[in-house]
């Protein structure tokens, strides 16, 4: 699960004790400050207007953007904060991440003015859930699929279920007005999802090699169980439609990869409360990579369509190579924002994609994942993907993302994005 950016946020559903002392308090008071001046800079302007023209497909200079995800840990050491309290410790990770970005990393992010307080919630799963073995310390894992038998499991899962706790939601909120709220713009707002693709809670719940399985043993079981999973989701969309618990996703990291600046969202008219349709939507399969294209087009794909048909732009793949089901992909509603993972074939994409949609390109994060990051071998593919991808025309993207380590050596992002803007100014 990647790490979000300052302004997604995740549910801070353990959250018990609100008492800060009067030194972290002054600790987040002061970060939040140093935010709020690196946000007035002519530089963030121009950057929002730089991705808002990217996003609405103009012709502008390619884009950079780096979340080191779980690099963080390395940038930003857990043992270099300075609060004790858990929630001052989260406040203080987000600010001191901001800081980094605005003044170190060198990529195209947008420093905002706002302080995003998440929704604190609980969720139930689909009736059933799977027990995983092994992953700690992000190491690798397996898990006991728990959707055994269809004919005996399938009547068993139901549709997850979401309850607010708006008390605490406001009181966080409170909290952190009365802190920095002459500093920072705070409001509540958070991201109820990463992904809407429906695979990721499949495998966990049938298990990937039975998965596999399925497509000839089992495919109409296989097909009602896409639609549980389908309908589940549906009925989750509408329920936070309907409660105006949808944020505006605009101004925030969506998809995999980039940021939803846009002249064309929200809707001509909207009202002041966020529908789907004022969104960008975001569905991948990654854990389908090894399914041929005709069964993805099969067995995936049409129950995701009515998924994206709900929003006003949607972004489509993650790290799955698409270039074998672009057939089918293009024809997504409201695509924008295409993935080109490492593992794609990326001269095909790029032909494919042209300049009516985003070339959102993920480098390689295994390059970051040592001490003496191999600057040429960085440049070399930062310079075949700019190639490739202007030559074709493209609405270009450069993301570097999911990385486990940077080898602890922060420098590693920093001449990452450096590498890539002289790339960038070699056009």
């Amino acid at each position: 699960m990647e790490q979000t950016p300052l302004g997604q946020g995740t549910s801070l559903n353990r959250v018990s004790n609100l008492d800060l002392s009067n030194h972290e308090r002054q600790i987040i008071r002061k970060l939040a400050g140093e935010v709020g001046e690196l946000s007035v800079r002519p530089a963030e302007a121009e950057k929002r207007s730089l991705w808002t023209r990217h996003d609405d497909l103009e012709s502008v200079r390619p884009v950079i953007f780096c979340d080191p995800e779980n690099g963080w840990n390395e940038i930003i050491p857990e043992n270099s904060l300075v609060c004790k309290n858990d929630l001052a410790r989260n406040w203080e990770m987000m600010l001191r991440k901001e800081i980094f970005w605005a003044t170190r990393m060198g990529d195209d992010r947008v420093t905002e003015r706002f302080f995003n307080i998440p929704y604190s919630y609980s969720e139930t799963d689909w009736g059933m859930r799977h027990v995983q073995i092994g992953g700690d310390n992000l190491g690798a894992y397996t898990w006991e699929a728990p959707l055994k038998d269809y004919s005996r499991d399938l009547p068993i899962i139901k549709f997850p279920e979401i309850s607010v706790d708006y008390g605490m939601t406001y009181a966080i909120r409170d909290l952190a007005e009365s802190i920095f709220g002459d500093l920072l713009q705070v409001r509540v707002k958070g991201m109820w999802w990463w992904t809407l693709g429906l695979t990721w809670p499949l495998i966990n719940l049938r298990g990937i090699e039975n998965y596999m399985l399925d497509f000839y043993l089992y495919p109409e079981n296989l097909h009602r169980l896409m639609e549980i999973l389908r309908d589940g989701h549906m009925r989750k969309l509408d329920f936070l439609e309907d409660s105006n618990l949808l944020p505006d996703n605009t101004d925030m990291y969506v998809g995999s990869g980039g940021f939803g600046y846009t002249t064309q969202l929200p809707q001509n008219d909207f009202a002041g409360h966020t529908r789907l349709k004022d969104m960008w939507g975001f569905c991948e399969s990654q854990e389908t990579v090894s399914v041929a294209p005709e069964l993805f087009a099969e067995f995936v794909l049409p129950y995701q369509l009515p998924i994206l048909e709900r929003f006003g732009l949607n972004c489509y793949g993650c790290c799955e190579g698409l270039d074998e089901r672009w057939e089918w992909i293009r024809k997504i509603p409201n695509l924008r924002r295409v993935s080109v993972s490492p593992w794609a074939n990326e001269a095909k994409m790029a032909e494919q994609l042209g300049s009516e949609f985003i070339f959102s390109r993920k480098l390689h994060p295994a390059k970051l994942a040592v001490a003496e990051m191999d600057e040429d071998s960085v440049r070399s593919e930062l310079h075949r993907a700019l190639e490739v991808a202007t030559s074709n025309n493209c609405v270009i993207e450069l993301l570097m993302k999911d990385n486990n380590t940077l080898g602890h050596n922060p420098m590693n992002v920093i001449n990452w994005c450096r590498i890539a803007r002289e790339e960038i100014d070699k056009l």
